[in-house]
């Protein structure tokens, strides 16, 4: 791994807030070259020290070794929610992502199933029919707006109609999802307001997904509620709070991601529209085209993990209760893994990326599903991707380093 010339020194102390959202690359590449496993300590002088790691292998490592967990040791309550909200601190600590086995691996086995590699593709047909009808209207306006006409409702819909509920009420989906989010992240809003609010969409989705489950322990449709339900009239043990949380953050989790990568791909192709055309010309480079989309601009930039016990990462001291940030973005952009990592490269092989962490991502085979069809519809309908085109594009990004992409997305057809 490259460092920095004797005498130069690390960089500043790193604070997330001070990145570009639409290109913290650079900065990476600095504190990859110099310091790739920063220490942040903390102001108060007692408490966990926060280490960012910017290098691919200190990070793969990190999301492979059981010594190092998604909950702090030294706190049983895993979920980064303050006190005095209980149905939000409820509703995220029973979510996946923050759950090591055995509980992690009871209730993956429960949404498994649906979201494996064979049913995944027997639905294809149903989210082409979704990305057409919803790209329809889009492509007939001079102006479209991509996120909230489709890279937000795409996949919330496809989870929507997974699960089981009312595709119709999207609109109250995204807006309880985005509430839950914007109170979390690194940049989240932790006003007394926000978190307000976040603790509302939390018992509002909480309710829903309660009075699915329980109308489903007496009438099954075949859908993921009415499987969830039947596995929580099995093994009581689950719980009820349990498989509601899961059933929001399938949904949160399961389209935001979606949403960024969308979303960020677009910007991609825009830039590049020799790709577009690549791609419009031979569809079937989609799919290493989307693993490239995935590497090159993650739509997850940073991942949390604990350490469970004392280790050592690239020669720096990591004491048990550590908190440790993963910042993805910068390990895949590492030339120590990558070659020519900075190019977007949809003929890559080779290097596999961290996009789906330590526990292969329950839903990334949806995802990439997902991202495959919508790019290829949208190509497909939209002239402005690829052909030479140079529409006029404004976006904004929302200020999080979790679920990263642009919140708007703005391009004339």
């Amino acid at each position: 791994m490259s460092r920095s010339p004797a005498g130069a020194g690390p960089p500043e102390e790193f604070d997330p807030a001070r990145l570009a959202l639409a290109d913290p690359y650079p900065v990476y590449r600095r504190y990859r070259e110099t310091d790739p496993v920063h220490a942040v300590r903390p102001r108060s002088g007692s408490g966990p020290t926060t280490w960012y790691l910017f290098g691919h292998a200190e990070v793969a490592r990190v999301l492979t070794d059981r010594g190092f967990g998604r909950r702090n040791p030294s706190d049983a309550r895993a979920a980064p929610v303050p006190e005095g909200y209980a149905t939000l601190r409820r509703i995220v600590e029973n979510w996946l992502v923050f759950l090591d086995p055995p509980r992690h691996t009871r209730l993956r086995a429960l949404v498994a199933p649906p979201l494996g590699t064979a049913a995944v593709g027997a639905l294809r047909p149903r989210v082409r029919e979704i990305a057409e009808e919803l790209v329809g209207p889009l492509a007939r306006r001079p102006v479209a707006e991509l996120v909230e006409g489709f890279a937000a409702p795409y996949p919330l819909l496809v989870v929507a109609g997974l699960l089981g509920v009312k595709g119709a009420r999207w609109p109250w989906f995204r807006a309880e999802a985005l509430a839950l989010q914007r109170a979390g992240g690194t940049r989240g809003d932790r006003s007394p307001a926000a978190l307000d609010r976040a603790d509302r969409a939390a018992a509002e989705l909480d309710a829903y997904f309660g009075r699915g489950l329980a109308a489903r322990r007496t009438e099954g449709h075949g859908d993921l509620l009415s499987a969830l339900a039947r596995a929580g009239a099995e093994d009581p043990a689950l719980g009820t709070k349990a498989l509601t949380a899961t059933c929001v953050h399938l949904l949160t989790a399961g389209h935001e991601t979606t949403t960024g990568l969308i979303g960020k791909a677009v910007l991609s192709l825009l830039a590049r529209p020799d790709v577009g055309e690549e791609l419009r010309a031979d569809p079937g480079l989609l799919p290493k085209a989307v693993d490239e989309f995935l590497r090159h601009d993650p739509p997850v930039q940073m991942v949390t993990r604990w350490a469970h016990r004392d280790a050592e990462l690239a020669g720096r001291s990591v004491r048990r209760g550590d908190r440790l940030r993963l910042v993805l973005g910068s390990a895949h952009r590492d030339p120590a893994r990558f070659p020519d990592p900075d190019t977007l490269d949809i003929h890559r092989e080779g290097g596999r990326h961290c996009a789906f962490g330590i526990h292969y991502c329950v839903g990334a085979a949806l995802a990439r599903a997902e991202a495959e069809i919508g790019l290829g519809v949208l190509l497909d309908r939209l002239p402005a991707l690829g052909r030479g085109a140079r529409p006029g594009v404004e976006v904004e990004y929302a200020p999080d380093w979790v679920f990263h992409g642009p919140s708007r997305l703005t391009l004339s057809c």
